[in-house]
């Protein structure tokens, strides 16, 4: 039996991930424990909870994989201080310090931080570095049912590299082809991210959900200063409109006069139509960069594979039109495409690409739903709640599920725990805010009683997979939520000249289709399929729900609220229970209603927030 320990860290969502023979037995994102949402340190608990899953210690580990290589993320940092100077002195003088006590000597580092795990580690020789991007890549290809793909890789930066192409075959990663920083589509997304006063590194799924209230009336702005975008889909940026590469934000004064307002403050300014505008512009530039290299992608090696990781392969809205480009007969997109997953891809590419073990790609995917976390036994669920004070009864799993399907046909709100976590952003059933997708007020309610997050924010279907092609235009398997697909024109509804005339936030007002909660402005959603391969307790409770009301889609978003990590144990879904709307909550087969709990616990988890 060979081990095998992955990690990422010190950047943002550092994880962990544990290989034994190459099967991915756990993997967790180190937010999940801590609590602090993107939480960038080093993944301890994260580490700690792999290998009591695995039954093993430190020591017992054969080999440790680190996601990225630092000296060569200190060399670009170095050369591009070089190449800018002497512009970014100020930045070049707050990032020196901390590589220089910190980063460049991670190994000691990450040495030292290991044996707090196991004083009885003492084998530095162990201790392996990958590149970022065959990080990445490796987490794309490997667990793919593909035995030769096209791999693309597009995110922010890693050491060098933004964008990457291999070519995955067999156990073989060949990479082909880079576009190297500053030039980046992840940094020009996160500018824009930023320019509209979101957080970078986290708030792009906002952007995106903003796009559809828009139209994108500055993409060819945007073409003319800031992206030169060739025919094969390579880009090269004008530095001169950013502050990225050497500065302490994203924009500078050039980038402000050429849209003519400067950066919201989301404290102070609410969001408007311009707004709108420029996230609808972005989204579509985003787009025409992925579709072009797709194609130029296929042209030249004419594979009918593809493979998508980094954060950009998370934009599920692109995703969704490369696949409706019907340009590759098959895709595939690692769950957990952002930096958590490079703790997946480094152990993986070890594992096969350094190692050359022999790969029999699984004709689903290796990824096991994406449920590689915790999960706890239903005396560890009674105990938890019994110490805490929560009332809850114990039905049997049959009863239980009855009992959920009919508050979800009530429009009740519903928190579901169960089985083990989710890796990666997505809600796939395990760590779930669940509800009912005919309700007009469902949405709203969501994002402003339980999520306590902007409204315009769209919710996702989970619906069955027999029953996909009646409601979406989508005939294709989308187990992970990242893909993007049109609801069924028989099952819209016809705007009236009135509605037509709505701008902004106002058509949130609208009531679009015969499931209006997870219909977006623009008649899309993110679709999850659930299957005979699926959770089985969530693919029970959709069925049941489709027996009473003949509607095979549920309203699937994390279980969380916003500034939140989702759920990990639960305490911490009982917390987010009482502090939210929420109506009930299921953990196991442990059944709870709110109006059933302490009035002191009710008060003590009252949570209040002040919206962007």
């Amino acid at each position: 039996m060979k081990s095998i320990l992955g990690i990422s860290a010190f950047y943002h969502d550092s994880a962990a991930t544990i290989l034994i023979d190459g099967k991915i037995i756990a993997a967790a994102q180190e937010e999940r424990f801590t609590r602090k949402k993107h939480d960038a340190s080093y993944p301890f608990n994260a580490i700690e909870f792999v290998l009591k899953y695995s039954n093993l210690e430190l020591n017992q580990i054969d080999q440790i994989v680190f996601f990225e290589k630092p000296f060569l993320k200190f060399e670009r940092l170095l050369e591009t201080y070089v190449a800018f100077a002497p512009r970014g002195f100020k930045s070049f003088c707050k990032a020196m310090p901390i590589w220089l006590k910190e980063k460049l000597f991670q190994k000691k580092m990450l040495i030292n931080e290991l044996k707090r795990h196991d004083q009885n580690f003492k084998d530095e020789t162990k201790l392996f570095f990958s590149e970022h991007h065959l990080s990445h890549a490796a987490s794309a290809f490997f667990p793919s049912p593909f035995d030769k793909a096209i791999v693309l890789t597009a995110d922010g930066v890693g050491e060098w590299a933004t964008t990457t192409v291999a070519i995955g075959n067999g156990n073989k990663l060949d990479m082909k082809k880079e576009i190297h920083f500053p030039h980046s589509l992840g940094l020009l997304y996160s500018t824009f991210t930023y320019y509209c006063g979101f957080k970078v590194n986290s708030g792009e799924y906002k952007l995106m959900g903003l796009a559809p209230y828009g139209s994108p009336i500055y993409s060819d702005r945007i073409k003319s200063f800031l992206i030169d975008i060739k025919q094969d889909g390579s880009f090269h940026l004008d530095q001169t409109y950013f502050n990225y590469a050497t500065g302490l934000t994203m924009t500078n004064n050039k980038f402000h006069n050429l849209f003519g307002q400067k950066p919201r403050n989301p404290k102070k300014e609410n969001l408007t139509q311009f707004h709108m505008d420029i996230a609808a512009s972005i989204q579509k530039i985003t787009e025409e960069v992925m579709i072009k290299l797709a194609r130029s992608l296929k042209k030249e090696y004419g594979i009918s594979n593809l493979c998508l990781a980094g954060g950009v392969a998370l934009n599920c809205v692109a995703n969704g039109k490369i696949l409706n480009e019907k340009i590759f007969e098959n895709i595939w997109i690692q769950p957990a495409s952002g930096d958590a997953g490079g703790s997946l891809g480094a152990a993986l590419a070890l594992w096969f690409e350094e190692q050359k073990n022999i790969r029999t790609p699984n004709p689903s995917d290796d990824m096991q739903g994406s449920l590689l976390g915790p999960e706890f036994n239903q005396n560890e669920i009674e105990k938890q709640l019994k110490d805490i004070g929560a009332k809850f009864s114990v039905l049997r799993e049959n009863d239980l599920i009855d009992k959920a399907a009919d508050d979800l046909s009530k429009s009740k709100a519903i928190g579901w725990f169960q089985g083990r976590m989710e890796f990666g952003p997505r809600a796939l059933g395990s760590r779930s805010i669940l509800g009912d997708p005919r309700s007009i007020n469902t949405q709203t309610n969501l994002n402003l009683k339980v999520k306590f997050r902007e409204s315009f924010r769209p919710f996702a279907p989970s619906i069955l997979q027999e029953d996909l092609n009646e409601w979406f235009d989508l005939n294709y398997h989308s187990p992970y939520m990242l893909l993007v697909a049109n609801i069924k024109k028989n099952k819209i509804i016809n705007m009236t000249d009135d509605e037509k005339k709505l701008f902004g936030i106002e058509k949130l007002k609208i009531k679009r289709s015969e499931i209006p909660a997870v219909t977006h402005v623009d008649y899309s959603a993110r679709v999850q399929t659930i299957n005979k391969n699926s959770n089985q307790k969530f693919l029970k409770l959709i069925k049941k729900f489709k027996e009473k009301t003949d509607c095979p889609v549920v309203v699937n978003t994390s279980f969380n609220i916003r500034g939140e990590p989702i759920v990990c144990t639960p305490k911490n879904a009982f917390e987010c229970f009482m502090g939210t709307n929420l109506d009930t909550l299921i953990i196991g087969n442990c059944y709870l209603d709110k109006s059933l709990q302490n009035e002191k616990l009710k008060k003590d988890h009252i949570l209040e927030f002040e919206l962007d």
